[in-house]
């Protein structure tokens, strides 16, 4: 199985609690260049999982692994705050470009039927 990894480039950002608009628009562009996003850290059980999950599913996730990445801390605070979490939460799913959120909703919205959908809509599945 095979993931579909990017890196994005250093930009300098912000020292301090909350986002810097640069950090913040950095997010929604690496969100928005595929159908299906996930920020991961490479050794994390919950993202492999969630991987295996879009893979199986036939969707070809576009993935960062935030740990390879030389501003993964600055994403990962970020994706932290804009999911209302003061830990690290990861994975976490954007579809369409839209935040869906961590494991817990992804496989909620698995579970309830409304994964799929959100899948066709924003073009990551076909059938």
């Amino acid at each position: 199985m095979q993931y579909q990894a990017e890196r994005c480039y250093y930009v300098p950002s912000y020292r301090g609690g909350l986002p810097a608009v640069d950090d913040v628009e950095r997010v929604v562009r690496m969100a928005s260049g595929s159908a299906v996003v996930i920020f991961s850290l490479s050794s994390c059980c919950m993202c492999h999982a969630v991987k295996r999950l879009f893979c199986g599913m036939g969707v070809n996730p576009t993935v960062y692994e935030l740990d390879h990445d030389p501003r993964g801390r600055e994403i990962q605070r970020t994706l932290s705050i804009l999911l209302g979490r003061a830990a690290s939460s990861v994975p976490v799913v954007f579809i369409g470009g839209k935040l869906v959120g961590a494991m817990d909703r992804v496989m909620a919205s698995h579970i309830g039927g409304t994964l799929v959908p959100l899948l066709k809509e924003a073009g990551a599945l076909w059938l």
